[in-house]
């Protein structure tokens, strides 16, 4: 009888070491983060705007590398007014638990946004040819751990930078100088021999 106890306290440990996983804070603002935490402030824009209401959706995507992300929970729009910029979390769940991460373990996270019109995943707004970004990966040193006792709190993403989806990158050196030559060989000969 003892041992069929020992047998089952066992079993039940195991099973509860490998439900608990790491968890974060799935929230590009958390202003009053819980003590010795810094903060999050890291809205998200489209053309200098604040991505605004449903039009857009925010996922996270999280894993051990930062090689092997996936999709952590579900897909959240964003806050109107004057909290535009930011993702939806009121009245929502935003702890989200991250696969393959042991409790209180590190973890790579990034925040991934596109055009609600274009998909209902990253992907495939990405492959309609909609707008679409992530963040820089924010590496945390630890999660959450809800196996502790009390549980530990979700990890804010500390280290989350602001972005734009909508950002058209400056064009390279390289084509500024072959437009400028281009048009440089397009001025008359009187100019060029006058040094204009």
């Amino acid at each position: 009888m003892k041992a069929i106890t020992c047998l089952l306290l066992g079993v039940a440990a195991s099973s509860v070491i490998a439900l608990g996983q790491g968890t974060v804070n799935f929230n590009n603002y958390v202003p009053d983060p819980p003590a010795g935490v810094n903060w999050v402030y890291a809205p998200i824009f489209c053309n200098n705007l604040q991505l605004a209401g449903s039009a857009w959706l925010a996922q996270l995507y999280g894993g051990p590398t930062e090689d092997s992300l996936s999709p952590v929970g579900a897909a959240l729009p964003f806050r109107t007014g004057a909290a535009s910029g930011f993702i939806q979390s009121a009245g929502v769940h935003t702890a989200r638990t991250i696969p393959d991460i042991p409790p209180g373990g590190a973890a790579v996270v990034e925040i991934r946004v596109w055009e609600a019109a274009k998909g209902a995943t990253y992907e495939e707004a990405r492959a309609a040819g909609g707008r679409y970004a992530h963040s820089y990966p924010v590496f945390l040193a630890r999660t959450g751990d809800p196996t502790t006792t009390p549980p530990g709190l979700p990890v804010p993403l500390v280290g989350l930078q602001s972005f734009d989806v909508c950002y058209v990158p400056e064009p390279s050196t390289w084509l500024l100088l072959g437009v400028g030559l281009a048009l440089f060989s397009c001025l008359p000969n009187s100019c060029r021999q006058r040094g204009y």
